[in-house]
């Protein structure tokens, strides 16, 4: 795994445990002499890792991740990501009722009205994201909110595929569950 000439890794999923995540070039750094801040990412990582089994305790194991995370800079914000799940599953509350069962802080929530602004950032943020600085979204064939170059709205799949600015394809990655 390396990022391009552009800072992104190459277009495709790359599955990665969340041990083979924590040993990648996107906690560990490219190695290229450049401020890396490997503590911050490791942390993440550790926040996402959290989450991740909570998913896995109620049987989601489709789970992708993105954003700045994944691209060459020192201090991303943030871990962004989705994960596939049913329809009705979602719809009903299910999902989000039993990950709240397992979550001692309550974090599941992808209701507008739980967003809280944080100092420093413009932007509301959902409680995942204040407890563990990690925002992961239910991903049931729906359109993201994110458009494309030709303002198309697109779907979860798709819209992480692309930097939001410039359009350019990116890779992800997908976290597999390890082989025990």
């Amino acid at each position: 795994m390396h990022f391009n000439k552009d800072g992104l890794l190459p277009p495709k999923d790359y599955p990665l445990t969340i041990e083979q995540l924590k040993e990648s070039i996107l906690v560990q750094g490219p190695g290229d002499g450049e401020p890396w801040d490997r503590d911050w990412r490791l942390h993440l990582v550790d926040n996402l890792e959290i989450m991740v089994k909570q998913l896995w305790k109620i049987g989601i194991t489709e789970i992708f991740i993105d954003g700045s995370f994944v691209e060459n800079k020192a201090h991303p914000n943030d871990i962004d990501g989705y994960f596939q799940c049913d329809i009705f599953d979602f719809i009903s509350g299910d999902i989000q009722h039993n990950l709240n069962k397992i979550d001692k802080y309550k974090i599941w929530t992808w209701d507008s009205k739980s967003r809280r602004r944080c100092r420093n950032f413009t932007k509301k943020q959902l409680p995942m994201w204040h407890k563990y600085r990690v925002e992961l979204y239910p991903e049931y064939n729906q359109n993201s909110g994110i458009k494309d170059e030709f303002g198309n709205k697109l779907k979860f799949p798709a819209a992480f595929r692309k930097t939001k600015d410039n359009f350019l394809p990116k890779g992800i990655v997908k976290i597999v569950k390890p082989k025990l």
